[in-house]
């Protein structure tokens, strides 16, 4: 086997839970513009033969998107995306996400990004995987300062879907909306529950022995390295460089 890099893994676990066959079918999936690693495992489920729609946003070609997140948030209200990602600068117990910025409003410590329709394409797409590399107690908090998209709803509250799993850089989580809290699902190499305990700053679910996240196959590292990596040099040329030291062509 080669040397797999971290963010290789990532990628390869991400495609196998977009193939998940326990999941409604994702027949059109829709990619941030600051989102690699998922946009990686998305390229990767189409160069394994399945016939999945990738709109990546801010992609020159080959999107077909004209007007960027007006579209997107158009088609996503008509129920025409199946599939999303969504992360936070703080994540808690419940799938709630922060991406507003510590504190108390409106003397924020720490200013996010901002929200940006998170809200609500987490409410009107039927799947949503929730990514974040970084796993930390200052990422993984017991309830975020601030919501800014909500993992569960009260009753009667119009929603989709919600958060299908939670993919970290030490472990895979699996949310269930009906009791909102997550269990582990898998643990990278080098893990121990233990360790994600340490890590995380909300309680979860552990049930039965908890395996370790797969390995890629030869077949899915070719994929990332070559004809993958051809599709992201336009869009994420910085990380190609990085994980599959990869330059576009001047």
């Amino acid at each position: 086997m080669s040397m797999m890099k971290p963010e290789e893994r990532l990628a390869v676990a991400i495609a196998r839970l977009i193939l998940d066959p326990k999941a409604p079918p994702a027949r059109h999936v829709a990619v941030g513009a600051a989102s690699p690693i998922p946009a990686a495992a998305c390229f990767l489920v189409q160069k394994l033969g399945y016939p999945i729609r990738l709109s990546l946003l801010s992609r020159r070609t080959g999107n077909p998107f004209t007007e960027g997140t007006r579209e997107l948030f158009d088609l996503t209200g008509q129920g025409r995306i199946d599939l999303f990602f969504l992360g936070g600068g703080q994540i808690d117990g419940q799938a709630n996400l922060n991406l507003v910025g510590t504190g108390d409003w409106p003397g924020m410590g720490v200013r996010f990004p901002g929200s940006f329709g998170s809200a609500f394409m987490y409410m009107m797409v039927p799947r949503v995987i929730l990514f974040r590399e970084e796993h930390s107690p200052r990422v993984f908090v017991p309830k975020v300062d601030n919501i800014s998209a909500p993992g569960v709803s009260p009753p009667g509250v119009f929603r989709r879907g919600h958060a299908q799993v939670l993919v970290t850089g030490k472990c895979v989580f699996r949310f269930h909306p009906d009791r909102a809290r997550f269990s582990l699902e898998s643990l990278h190499p080098g893990e121990t529950v233990e360790s994600i305990r340490a890590a995380t700053g909300f309680d979860f679910d552990v049930e039965g022995n908890i395996p370790t996240t797969p390995d890629a196959t030869e077949q899915e590292l070719a994929l990332l390295r070559g004809p993958v990596c051809d599709e992201m040099l336009e869009t994420y040329p910085e990380f190609c460089a990085r994980v599959f030291d990869r330059k576009a062509a001047a």
